[in-house]
């Protein structure tokens, strides 16, 4: 049986087994609904006030929700067999708690039963995906931004950076913007976030990003409920925020000089080896014109060795942006598990939950 690789983001849930050239065969909301003891789902009127998030901003923060979540994965989408479960790996975002981690590999082998585990950082995985050991990553999820550096497959926390905005700010910003051009259209957050992701668009620089506030063609969306919206100048302050974060209402500097500022703490002789093989994560950099202008910032960056991009080969799946984590993990599980390099139950029965930290990193 090939190892489960389990990437739990903040918005959606990436599963599948260990083949690293596909895209994940499960792709699901993390966010679940609350079901009455008897089965039955909540009064849809309420269906606001009993949405559960496992993760949040993405650390696992609900782990009874994370349970069933897993267990409908591994178990229905998987169509693992209790008694006969496998092994598993997980990708961890920057940062993770340690506490999260032992909360992690306990729930696998207490609750799952199975016979190996293994975690790896996030854009360490995201850089094995393009074919990259040594690099920098941007991803841009849900509810964090993460910036980090890696050398030899190892993540330089001093030089790496996270940020708690993402998707679901940039999905309320847009909200706040289109309700000031359609104020008598009822919007909710789904609403939004389908026209953010239909609509969103990068300008090319700062002087355009301020022509399309001042005149900008529209076009005309329909909501579900019938509701017609109205979409112009909107669709560019979603990307220009992440080089702006004045827009956000931050006092910071954009991504591509965040990321430049990262690497500064690492030895110079790094810098290029790190800021040339950059790989951007997310589905919000697949935005039209978000790579050119994340490429047209970093021509401008105060670093002598400019930022750039990564471009995945041609035999990747495409849109591999959007779970670049994901497959890197399946990557690495057809190395750790065969060479016996994880968590087995052994170790864990015998050093417990804290085993982690030393055979993961």
């Amino acid at each position: 049986m090939e190892a489960a690789v389990i990437d739990a983001g903040s918005k959606l849930l990436k599963a599948g087994t260990a083949v690293p050239d596909q895209a994940p065969p499960i792709i699901i909301p993390t966010q679940m609904k609350r079901m009455l003891e008897d089965g039955s789902s909540t009064d849809g009127s309420l269906f606001e006030d009993v949405n559960v998030d496992p993760v949040v901003r993405g650390f696992i923060r609900d782990w009874d929700a994370m349970e069933d979540l897993l267990h409908y994965v591994l178990y229905t989408g998987l169509e693992w067999e209790e008694g006969n479960e496998g092994q598993i790996l997980f990708t961890d975002p920057l940062c993770t708690p340690k506490s999260v981690r032992e909360q992690l590999v306990q729930l696998m082998f207490e609750t799952f039963n199975v016979t190996g585990f293994y975690a790896s950082e996030q854009a360490v995985l995201s850089l094995y995906a393009v074919g990259r050991i040594s690099g920098c990553t941007v991803d841009i999820g849900h509810g964090k931004i993460d910036i980090a550096s890696v050398i030899e497959g190892a993540v330089q926390h001093i030089a790496s950076r996270r940020f708690e905005i993402g998707g679901i700010d940039l999905t309320k910003l847009l909200a706040q913007e289109l309700g000031k051009s359609n104020p008598l259209v009822n919007l909710n957050v789904s609403d939004v976030e389908i026209i953010k992701e239909k609509y969103s668009s990068c300008a090319e620089d700062e002087l355009a990003y301020e022509k399309t506030q001042q005149s900008s063609e529209y076009e005309e969306h329909t909501l579900p409920d019938g509701q017609v919206i109205k979409v112009g100048r909107e669709r560019y302050t979603v990307g220009e925020a992440l080089f702006q974060p004045a827009i956000l209402g931050l006092e910071a500097h954009g991504i591509v000089e965040q990321l430049v500022r990262s690497i500064s703490t690492v030895s110079s002789e790094n810098h290029r080896q790190l800021l040339e093989n950059t790989v951007l994560c997310g589905s919000i950099t697949s935005m039209p014109g978000f790579e050119d202008r994340f490429q047209k910032e970093a021509s401008l960056c105060s670093s002598a060795i400019r930022p750039s991009l990564v471009k995945p080969p041609e035999y990747m799946p495409a849109e591999l942006t959007q779970y670049s984590a994901w497959v890197g993990g399946a990557i690495l599980a057809k190395v750790v598990f065969p060479q016996n390099q994880h968590v087995t139950k052994g170790d864990y029965d015998e050093a417990g939950p804290s085993v982690v930290h030393r055979k993961c990193f």
